[in-house]
C-alpha cells in the first residue's frame, strides 16, 4: 500500500512539474506550480519532516503562488503567453543521462528508518539523550532547532525574512 502511494505522489510531481514547463500560458504554470508545491509538502510530510512539509505548504504552495498570481494581475493580458524556441538537442540529450546517473547513485543512500545511518549515529543520539539536561526543553525539535542549532536558524529565517521584504517592496512600487 504505501510502495504504490509513493509511486503515485512522484508519478504526480513528475507530471505537475512537466505541466509546469510545458503549459504556454503564465496563470495555468503559477497554478500547476502551486500544485506541484502542495504535492512536495504531502511528501516531505509523508516522508516525516513535518516541520519542512510546513513551510513548503505556507510558503511554496501559498504565498509564492498568492505573489505570482497578484504579479500576473498587474501587467498586460498579451503579457501572461509564453513564447519558447525549441530546447537545445545537448538538453535533451543529457538530462536523460543526468537523471539515470542520479537513479544510480541513490543506490548507495541509505534505507529510510536504518538505524545505522549516518544521520542515526552521528548526533541524533546526543540530541535525544542530553536535550532534555542540555536545554532544559522537553520537546526534542525545539531544543536542536533554537538551542543546538540556533545559529542555522538565525541565518535562515533572516534569509526568509529579506525574501519576504524584497517581495513586499517589488509588489509595492508604484506603476505609472
Amino acid at each position: 500500500m504505501t510502495f504504490s502511494f509513493e509511486i503515485l505522489l512522484l508519478i504526480l510531481l513528475v507530471v505537475t512539474a512537466a505541466g509546469a514547463i510545458l503549459v504556454k500560458d503564465l496563470f495555468s504554470a503559477v497554478l500547476i506550480l502551486g500544485t506541484y508545491s502542495f504535492l512536495l509538502a504531502v511528501v516531505w510530510g509523508w516522508l516525516g519532516a513535518v516541520d519542512v512539509a510546513f513551510v513548503e505548504a505556507v510558503v511554496g504552495a501559498g504565498l509564492a503562488t498568492v505573489f505570482f498570481l497578484v504579479t500576473l494581475f498587474g501587467i498586460a493580458p498579451k503579457d501572461t503567453h509564453i513564447r519558447r524556441s525549441a530546447p537545445p538537442r545537448l538538453a535533451l540529450l543529457g538530462l536523460p543521462v543526468l537523471g539515470l546517473l542520479l537513479l544510480y547513485s541513490a543506490e548507495d543512500l541509505p534505507e529510510f528508518d536504518d538505524p545505522a545511518s549516518p544521520a542515526s549515529v552521528h548526533v541524533s543520539p546526543d540530541y535525544l539523550t542530553n536535550s532534555l539536561q542540555d536545554t532544559e526543553t522537553p520537546n526534542v525539535v525545539t531544543s536542536v532547532l533554537m538551542d543546538y542549532r540556533a545559529f542555522d536558524t538565525l541565518i535562515e529565517t533572516v534569509v526568509i525574512f529579506t525574501a519576504g521584504i524584497a517581495c513586499v517592496l517589488l509588489l509595492g512600487r508604484n506603476r505609472e
